[in-house]
């Protein structure tokens, strides 16, 4: 994998860039049944596997947003497949050599849920880190689209302080921010394609409101010292305790 010098620029001025096909058709399939297991509970998850879009929406299915943290930890095999590396490799070329993978997870939207992902910064739900460094990397395992819930992004969002964010819902859940799709550009893709966005790009997703799946795959990265500071002041995303553990921890962002 190799970057051009006008996709490095975009991608500082702009806070979010398109890797078209990062994996093939074949590769993609073979996700996608990865995948599924995980959703049908045949890969059982526990506490990592949580409702996103809780008290956002009243889908008739299991969730309204199916959250599944660390699906690497369930299924090791990953972590050498083409995805989390060909994604680490684009991440070192926009970020530097000492990036390393954070945390992975998978982020669905199932057929008629119509559940929106929030306005927000990633950096919201994180602490306070010297080093602002960080990408997360969106893989489209199907068709996204308007209409079933790609990515929106606002550009050069990264470049300005972190907006106050709050709970979505009256039950904790996602954080959410003011912010519009006026402000923002909607990244349609096709599957086996991925967006990376920075840290502090702010961003958001329509509900699904067609009759497919939209199955997301996201390896989020930022430099291993990084790394190791989050998990000394005990900041796992989810690894130990679940995904339900929520906080806006964005009011010191700086």
């Amino acid at each position: 994998m190799s970057l051009t010098p006008e996709q490095i620029s975009f991608w500082e001025t702009n806070g979010y860039l398109i890797v078209p096909n990062i994996i093939t058709t074949e590769e993609a399939e073979t996700y996608r049944r990865i995948y599924d297991q995980f959703l049908d509970n045949t890969i059982d998850t526990g506490a990592n596997r949580s409702d996103l879009g809780a008290g956002l929406g009243d889908s008739k299915a299991r969730e309204n947003i199916t959250q599944i943290m660390w699906p690497s930890d369930f299924v090791p095999e990953v972590l050498s497949m083409p995805y989390h590396q060909k994604a680490l490799t684009i991440a070192r070329l926009l970020m530097g050599e000492d990036i390393a993978m954070d945390f992975d997870m998978l982020i669905n939207k199932a057929p008629f849920t119509n559940t929106p992902t929030p306005w927000h910064q990633d950096a919201a739900y994180w602490i306070d880190m010297p080093d602002k460094r960080a990408a997360s990397c969106w893989l489209a395992l199907d068709e996204a689209t308007v209409d079933n819930g790609c990515m929106w992004y606002v550009p050069a969002s990264h470049l300005k302080p972190v907006r106050p964010h709050h709970f979505a819902g009256k039950q904790g859940g996602a954080l959410t921010c003011d912010a519009y799709e006026a402000e923002g550009v909607a990244v349609e893709l096709p599957a086996g394609s991925c967006v990376f966005h920075h840290g502090g790009t702010l961003h958001y997703s329509r509900g699904n409101s067609t009759g497919s799946q939209r199955r997301a795959f996201i390896v989020n990265f930022r430099p291993q010292a990084m790394i190791e500071l989050e998990r000394q002041k005990g900041f796992d995303h989810g690894r130990s305790g679940g995904a339900t553990d929520r906080k806006v921890r964005n009011e010191d962002f700086k």
